[in-house]
C-alpha cells in the first residue's frame, strides 16, 4: 500500500476519526482511516455516549414503570431488573451501529487500515509516511498521505495511581459488570459521574457523588448545578461538593472512600463499587508528536481554526485538541471543518460558544452559549427569563415537571447569549437553541417565532417571553 499516495491519513476511527473520513471521501478526497481496535466507533460508541444512553432508557423505563399505575396500567406485578437483558439489549445497540459504520466505509470507498498509526517526521516533497504497527509479530507498514489528521481520542483519568478492575471501575468496567451494583460511590460530578450516579439510583442503587469543586456539573450555569443538586437529593443521593478523597482501599466486601468535606472534617463511606469519573487524558503519547512542530499544552494538541497543528500538513481533532470540550459532536465537527479545509471548500471554524453540552442524566440537562455569570464577566448588560416546566401542559401529560428553562440575553440588543435547560428531553430541545445562537437570533425574533401545542418545545416560546417579563404560562 505504500505506493499509494492518499489524499488523507486519519488516525483514529472514534466519532471524530470516521466523520472526517466519510466527509473527506463526500468532498472528493482518497481517504485511509487507520483504527487500532477490532471495530470502528471508539470509547463513544463501545464504551461511553451509546451504551451509557442506552442504560439511561432503561433506566426512565424502569421509574416509569415505579408509577404504572398512574398511567392506568395495572396487573404487572412487581418488576424485577434483569441485568444480563439489559447488557444485552445495549451490546446489540453497539453492534447495530458498528455494522453501519463498516457499511458506510466501503460506501465511500474509504480504506480501513487496521493497526496503530504513528508520525514518522515531516512530510517528504509534500508526502507524509505513517507508519502502521499492527498484530504482534507483524512488522510495521507505512501509509502515504499529503495530509495527515490525528484523531487518537482519550482515556479516563484514574487517581492515587490505581489501575481499574473489578472494583474501582472507569466507565469502561462499569458497563460490563455482570451484576447492577447494589452501592455505588461516584468521584467526579461532570456528565460521566452524574449519568452513572441517575442510571443505578434509578434501578434501586445506594449511590454517594462525592465532588472536589463547589458544586456538582461545574461546567453548567450555577442555577442549574443548584436545582440538579436539589433533585439529586431529593431522589436519596448522597451528594457531596467541595470535598477531597483522600483514600481509596478495598475491604473484604467493597471499597472504602475516605474524603476530606466541605467542612474540613474527614468522611468515609463503604460501598460495593466505586467508579472513578475525574476527567479523560489526550491519547497523544506514542503517536510520532516528537518527530514533529506540534506544540502540546497540559498534553494536549494546539491547532488554529483550522484545526491544522505547527507542522505543516498535519491536523488534530477530537478529545486530544487543546481548548475544546472532549464531546463526540466536537470531534465530529472538528473533523469536518478539517477535511473541509484540506478539500480546499470554504468552512466556518468551531466556535466554543456554540457548542451544546448535554448530560443525560433525570432530568437531562442541555446547555450552548454564556451562563449567567460568563455573560457579566465580559462585560454584557444581562436580561434573564427563566420558565418552569411546571407550567408546560406536554411535561404534565409526561409527569416530568422537574426543571425550566433560563435565557441569558443581552439587555442592549437583546442578542440571546445562552440557553441553559433543565427538564424533560433538554439534550433534544437544545438544537434550537444552538441554531439561535448561530443566527444571532434576539429575543424579540423568538418572540415571535411560533412554537407547536402541545409540546415541550412551547418552554423556549415561554422563557424567551420571560426575559421580557411575558411569559404566557407563567
Amino acid at each position: 500500500m505504500a505506493e499509494t499516495i492518499f489524499d488523507v491519513a486519519i488516525v483514529g476511527g472514534g466519532p471524530a476519526g470516521y466523520t472526517a473520513a466519510i466527509r473527506g471521501a463526500q468532498l472528493g478526497l482518497k481517504v485511509a482511516l487507520i483504527e487500532k481496535a477490532p471495530k470502528l466507533g471508539g470509547t463513544c460508541l463501545h464504551v461511553g455516549c451509546i451504551p451509557t444512553k442506552a442504560l439511561l432508557f432503561n433506566a426512565e423505563i424502569w421509574d416509569h414503570l415505579k408509577h404504572a399505575d398512574e398511567f392506568g396500567i395495572t396487573g404487572i406485578g412487581t418488576p424485577t431488573l434483569d441485568w444480563s437483558a439489559v447488557l444485552t439489549r445495549k451490546n446489540a445497540i453497539i453492534t447495530k451501529h458498528v455494522k453501519g459504520l463498516e457499511f458506510l466505509m466501503k460506501k465511500h470507498k474509504i480504506t480501513v487500515v487496521p493497526g496503530s498509526g504513528r508520525l514518522t517526521g515531516p512530510a517528504v516533497e509534500g508526502v507524509h509516511t505513517v507508519e502502521v504497527s499492527g498484530e504482534a509479530g507483524a512488522g510495521p507498514s507505512q501509509i502515504q498521505a499529503k495530509n495527515v489528521i490525528l484523531a487518537t481520542g482519550s482515556d479516563a483519568k484514574t487517581i492515587f495511581g490505581q489501575e481499574p478492575d473489578d472494583r474501582i471501575l472507569t466507565n469502561i468496567e462499569l458497563l460490563s459488570l455482570p451484576e447492577a451494583p447494589k452501592s455505588l460511590i461516584v468521584i467526579g460530578a461532570g456528565a460521566v459521574g452524574m449519568e452513572f450516579g441517575s442510571i443505578f439510583r434509578s434501578f434501586g442503587a445506594e449511590v454517594t457523588i462525592v465532588e472536589f469543586l463547589p458544586r456538582v456539573v461545574p461546567v453548567e450555569d450555577e442555577e442549574i448545578s443548584k436545582e440538579i443538586t436539589r433533585l439529586y437529593k431529593k431522589r436519596g443521593i448522597d451528594v457531596n461538593t467541595g470535598s477531597k478523597v483522600e483514600k481509596i482501599e478495598k475491604t473484604e466486601t467493597g471499597v472504602k472512600v475516605t474524603w476530606t468535606g466541605a467542612n474540613g472534617k474527614p468522611q468515609e463511606k463503604e460501598a460495593e463499587k466505586v467508579l472513578v469519573a475525574v476527567g479523560r487524558a489526550g491519547r497523544t503519547a506514542n503517536i510520532g508528536v516528537e518527530k514533529t512542530k506540534i506544540e502540546l499544552d497540559r498534553g494536549l494538541i494546539k491547532v488554529n481554526e483550522a484545526q491544522e497543528t505547527a507542522e505543516p500538513g498535519v491536523f488534530a481533532i477530537g478529545d486530544i485538541v487543546f481548548g475544546l470540550p472532549q464531546l463526540a459532536h466536537v470531534g465530529a465537527m472538528s473533523g469536518i471543518v478539517a477535511v473541509t479545509k484540506i478539500a480546499g471548500r470554504p468552512f466556518r471554524p468551531v466556535r466554543r460558544d456554540r457548542i451544546p453540552g448535554c448530560t443525560y442524566t433525570e432530568p437531562q440537562i442541555g446547555s450552548v452559549g454564556l451562563t449567567e455569570a460568563q455573560a457579566k464577566e465580559k462585560g454584557h448588560e444581562v436580561k434573564v427569563g427563566k420558565f418552569p416546566f411546571a407550567g408546560n401542559a406536554k411535561a404534565t401529560i409526561l409527569g416530568n415537571h422537574d426543571g425550566f428553562v433560563k435565557i441569558v440575553a443581552d439587555a442592549k440588543y437583546g442578542e440571546i447569549l445562552g440557553v441553559h435547560i433543565l427538564g424533560p428531553q433538554a439534550t433534544e430541545l437544545i438544537a434550537e437553541a444552538v441554531a439561535v445562537l448561530e443566527l444571532e437570533g434576539t429575543v424579540d425574533d423568538m418572540m415571535f417565532a411560533i412554537h407547536a401545542h402541545p409540546t415541550l418545545a412551547e418552554s423556549m416560546l415561554d422563557a424567551y417571553g420571560a426575559v421580557e417579563g411575558m411569559a404566557i404560562n407563567a
